[in-house]
């Protein structure tokens, strides 16, 4: 599952804005409660299902063969998850003929009294005729889902002309269970056919193979998918929709793209580094891609990032981009990355309980940053390994453990801890035992567990097996304790005794003294020493000798810890350790230091140096670092942006050089920001419009009406989505709530939220405000769980309520009534009482 990590940042930042303080749980009493793992009575052997969908009613009917056997103890009984059903029939099969076996049933669970006590080398089949009924089911979503109900009708009647017809499920957590009954726990494995009756006009998609298509007498056609392989049930998928499917291969496997037509032609540069990712992940782990195919598909109104079904990936629409996003890059290749990981590290070897989750996604966050140092560099995966390591620290999640076994619920796995921290850990796990002992251990845990369920002790013992060395320092400390190291680093020099002092301390408010492996390199110019140390108190000292005054002292030479510092070092420390020591985090925590003291020449002279990195990613961050306030800043680096303003090669980086330039305000620009707006880039032609806002309003005024009625995302969309909510009329309504409603759930959308509510205050027709007024609630209610207690109240009191109070400023005239009508809709829908 891939979370939504830069909406988590973004509720971080924003989060002042919904409460002083964050909500603290009443009921505690989950502390005292330890999450076994799902006890296996009865194992799944086989799982066969007929299903077709009502889309008038939204449900699908469905007839399931369920295999099973005792797992050790002879049984009685079987107990199956059933979300939400009615049950037609549950019998036993007895070769050609069926009998009836009593049951209970409460609506989630569904207790069966077998015909006689099983024992475990005996293999008997259940067969249940039912119907589902996902929309009728309530049930909790989490930070990386934010729905649960398994089985997704989107526009079932069509009733949308902007939105297609389609279906999809999503299992994870346990999900699955409202559209087939099963044992819905993790370590549960089996294999699975699926017979899909749709109309013929769609195409299908679930795992494994397409074994046959008939054709039937009424429209539809019913296709059978077949899966050999045992796996999980929260893994099971199905997709139904009209889609452009684009083939693709990796050696000799079916790989293939399912897309809404309009992206067919876009469809391999979003996912066509599947195949190389697929080889990439076999290389480093020795283990071959093990399914007979690998298909990934999009889905409209989506509850999470996207989702790794054992050979048939979900994902969010937004991965749709038009070929103008594109020139930007494809900005989620890392979804691509992630998921498929997936299917070595969630899929062939599975947590056997969520306590364990981190042995599913930390290793699938992990991969973002080995693709990312793969295929562009060790800087490009040093910063996407900074990026995550920040979202975990931004988090606050201090007092979690990796490996937990008391939450309230299973949904609150799925947070910065189990992704950010343990691909982290993982990180520095690497570090310490090097690559070639870490991907060998990887390799003996996934041969070793492969179709089974492990926790984090299987990966100890692998690393353990392969190293030689003892790691349940390593686990304890981090898999099964909470927090990180927050360092202060100080610096004493002896050039008589020719000797450097370097103290560390750890001044982290838990009691936990973390042991560290810690490299410490010594610079004498680029002559750098290096000195491997074991930190194991709260504060120690380490003294080397040098032979003539150290320009730096580097620690954490490789810029792996997990942790907060404050290190205090000379500003010519870090100006040497940006020349020198040259890893991503050293230049930008080099570049960070100057940025606070930019009065200093030499502070100003290595910012304008780091405009011309090597890496994009920390032109990037210089950019972003310049105080554009300072005269002598403004003055020192302008021909310098308004080079890269003009020749940056990245688009990203030259929109931001755009974006500082304007901040000039100089007549002199125009030409460039005029050239820059017809780029093909929207990040590009995005700031060149909002630069030209800066030097020519009336030049602003009359390009946005040129783009008014043309197509706009990105940087560029955005612009024009907000002057358009500003300035527009009743009449551009279709156009505004459109742009709006079709935003994926991201920083973007929620920043979108106050102008389109302020442009909605402004509308008349109370059918049209109705519509818009549910788009703002389908947002407040799409934010995962465990932000609804600010989320939610910084809605309704903020936005909602703010568009009441200018309503009620109307209430005067012929139009009295109908204004009080509005504001009636708005306050009922605060209240929960009604809104779609």
């Amino acid at each position: 599952m891939k979370r939504f990590t830069f909406l988590l940042a973004c509720l971080v930042s924003l989060s002042p804005l919904f409460s002083q303080t964050p909500s603290t749980p009443t009921d505690t009493s989950w502390m005292n409660v330890y999450r076994a793992t799902y006890p296996r009575i009865n194992d799944l052997v086989h799982t066969k299902l007929q299903v077709k969908f009502d889309y008038d009613k939204s449900y699908l009917y469905g007839n399931a063969w369920i295999t099973l056997k005792p797992h050790f103890y002879p049984t009685d009984s079987l107990t199956l998850d059933a979300k939400g059903m009615d049950l037609h029939k549950v019998e036993l099969v007895n070769g050609s003929t069926n009998s009836p076996l009593k049951y209970d049933y409460d609506g989630m669970l569904l207790r069966i009294h077998l015909n006689k006590t099983y024992k475990a080398s005996d293999k008997y089949t259940v067969y249940i005729d039912y119907t589902s009924k996902p929309n009728e089911v309530k049930v909790k979503g989490s930070a990386a889902i934010n729905d649960a109900k398994g089985l997704y009708f989107i526009n079932p009647k069509g009733e949308d002309k902007d939105k297609p017809t389609q279906i999809w499920t999503q299992g994870e957590t346990e999900a699955n269970s409202v559209w087939f009954p099963t044992i819905d726990k993790p370590n549960q494995r089996c294999t699975e056919e699926i017979y899909m009756t749709v109309p013929d006009k769609y195409v299908t998609l679930s795992n494994g193979l397409l074994t046959s298509q008939k054709k039937n007498g009424d429209g539809t056609r019913t296709d059978y998918w077949k899966m050999d392989l045992p796996h999980a049930p929260y893994l099971f998928f199905m997709g139904v929709g009209d889609y452009t499917i684009i083939k693709d291969s990796y050696k000799g496997k079916e790989v293939s793209y399912y897309v809404e037509k309009e992206y067919a032609s876009e469809a391999r540069k979003i996912f066509g580094l599947t195949p190389e990712m697929m080889g990439f992940y076999a290389r480093i782990t020795g283990v071959e891609y093990p399914w007979a195919k690998y298909s990934q598909i999009t889905g409209r109104d989506y509850v999470s990032g996207a989702m790794e079904n054992t050979t048939a990936t979900l994902h969010t629409d937004a991965l749709q981009q038009d070929a103008r996003e594109l020139v930007d890059g494809n900005k989620y290749e890392e979804y691509v990355a992630h998921e498929l990981f997936h299917q070595w590290f969630g899929d062939l070897v599975t947590t056997e309980s969520w306590s364990n989750l981190t042995v599913n996604e930390s290793f699938a966050n992990y991969s973002e940053v080995l693709w990312n140092q793969y295929k562009y560099g060790k800087d490009a995966g040093d910063e996407k390994n900074y990026e995550d390591m920040e979202g975990y620290l931004r988090s606050k999640s201090e007092a979690k453990d990796l490996v937990r076994f008391h939450y309230a619920d299973k949904e609150d796995m799925f947070d910065a801890v189990s992704y950010n921290k343990g691909g982290r850990i993982l990180h520095m796990l690497r570090n310490y035992l090097g690559d070639s002992a870490f991907f060998k251990g990887l390799n003996l845990y996934l041969t070793t567990n492969k179709f089974k369920s492990a926790e984090a002790h299987q990966l100890r013992l692998a690393m353990e097996e392969v190293s030689g060395r003892d790691l349940n320092w390593f686990f304890n400390q981090w898999y099964f304790g909470s927090g990180h190291p927050v360092l202060t680093i100080d610096y004493q020099y002896d050039d008589n005794a020719k000797k450097v002092k370097v103290t560390i301390r750890q001044v982290q408010q838990s009691n936990t003294t973390f042991t560290l492996p810690i490299a410490i390199d010594v610079y004498n110019g680029a002559h750098k020493v290096r000195h491997d140390v074991w930190m194991t108190d709260r504060e120690q000292t380490f003294t080397f000798d040098y032979q003539s005054h150290p320009d730096l002292v580097n620690v954490d030479g490789d810029k792996i810890l997990l942790c907060e510092k404050k290190d205090n070092k000379t500003l010519d420390n870090y100006v040497h350790q940006y020349k020198y020591a040259g890893n991503y985090l050293d230049r930008r925590e080099a570049i960070e230091a100057c940025a606070a003291q930019q009065d200093d020449p030499k502070a100003l002279a290595l910012l304008k140096e780091a405009l011309k990195d090597k890496f994009y990613g920390i032109r990037n961050v210089a950019l972003d670092q310049l105080d554009m306030k300072k005269a002598g800043v403004k003055q020192a680096v302008e021909a310098t942006v308004a080079d890269m303003a003009k020749n940056e090669p990245r688009s990203t980086v030259r929109a931001k050089a755009i974006t500082v330039l304007g901040t000039y305000n100089k007549p002199e620009y125009k030409p460039l920001f005029a050239t820059a707006l017809n780029d093909s880039s929207y990040s590009v032609a995005g700031a060149a419009l909002e630069a030209i806002s800066i030097v020519d309003a009336p030049t602003f005024v009359s390009e946005v009406s040129k783009l008014r009625n043309k197509p706009a995302k990105g940087k560029l969309g955005e612009i024009m989505n907000q002057v358009m909510m500003e300035t527009g009329t009743e009449e551009d309504f279709n156009t505004i709530s459109k742009n709006f409603d079709r935003l994926p759930l991201s920083d973007a959308k929620i920043e979108a939220m106050q102008p389109f509510s302020q442009y909605l205050a402004k509308i008349n027709d109370t059918e049209k405000f109705k519509k818009g007024i549910n788009m703002i609630v389908s947002l407040r209610d799409a934010i995962p769980a465990q932000y609804q207690a600010q989320f939610t109240p910084f809605v309704n009191n903020m936005i909602l309520k703010g568009i009441v109070t200018k309503k009620k400023a109307e209430l005067k005239g012929d139009r009295e009534a109908e204004i009080q009508k509005q504001i009636d809709y708005v306050n009922a829908v605060i209240e929960g009482k009604k809104g779609f």
